[in-house]
């Protein structure tokens, strides 16, 4: 199991109501470190990303995380955990991190594997108050982390080219906060920007390094398509914290 640092901040209950978490994002903000350790060549990454499934006759009253770790150098899963539990964040856009991270920590503390980085299936920086879930999740484990969405969520930029590597500059309020970046020839492009323990330049190098041909980065598709319902665990696959 991974060794996550106990951070005094981490102890405290997660916040139930919205005011309540923009006033803790405010606070931890300033926490987050905005450079990649000296020479860091990450090879187990954890991809992870949440869903919210639909009870007949109700609505959602869970959120389903899953947690893939993939191998850079050898390009394969080395791992996956899928962990369920109750809902108690209600969704408000900025706020993903308290809906889902409760989960998603679940999943992260479940896995075996040494982990070295984490790339999420959402924002870091390029968020209103600069934190993102990749900001939050990388603060709480203290481990590097990128966040790789699919929708942009704060800046402007232009349209990169059409092949894959081809960037432009995601700039709000006059500073850049991450890449539009094409992962894919003539495919819809991601939106990269730099969690905890991160800078730009090495969050974009990650998100190419951990493509397999689609356009979202494989750690991150795995755990999407798990929670999503179209892909089967693997053998090796667990389910934990289940409640």
């Amino acid at each position: 199991m991974p060794d996550f640092p106990v951070l005094p901040f981490a102890e405290r209950p997660w916040p139930r109501e919205p005011g309540e978490a923009v006033r803790l994002q405010r606070e931890l903000a300033p926490r987050v470190v905005r450079a990649a350790p000296e020479e860091f060549e990450p090879r187990l990454v954890a991809g992870v990303d949440a869903a919210f499934p639909r009870r007949s006759g109700g609505g959602e009253r869970e959120c389903l995380a899953a947690a893939v770790v993939w191998d850079l150098r050898e390009r394969q899963v080395v791992e996956e955990v899928v962990v369920r539990q109750p809902l108690t964040f209600p969704y408000v856009p900025g706020l993903l991190s308290f809906r889902e991270g409760p989960a998603v920590l679940a999943a992260l503390s479940g896995l075996r594997s040494p982990v070295e980085c984490l790339l999420c299936d959402g924002q870091g920086m390029a968020h209103p108050r600069r934190f993102g879930l990749a900001c939050h999740l990388g603060l709480l484990t203290g481990l590097p982390s990128v966040g790789c969405a699919k929708s942009r969520l704060v800046g402007e930029a232009p349209e990169p080219g059409l092949r894959r590597g081809d960037r432009t500059p995601l700039e709000h309020r006059g500073e850049r906060v991450g890449t539009v970046l094409r992962t894919r020839d003539r495919v819809k492009p991601v939106f990269v920007s730099p969690g905890h323990r991160m800078d730009l330049p090495t969050a974009e190098r990650i998100v190419l390094a951990a493509g397999g041909g689609f356009r979202l980065p494989e750690p991150t598709r795995r755990a999407d398509a798990l929670v999503s319902g179209r892909g089967r665990p693997r053998p090796e696959a667990r389910s934990v914290g289940r409640g």
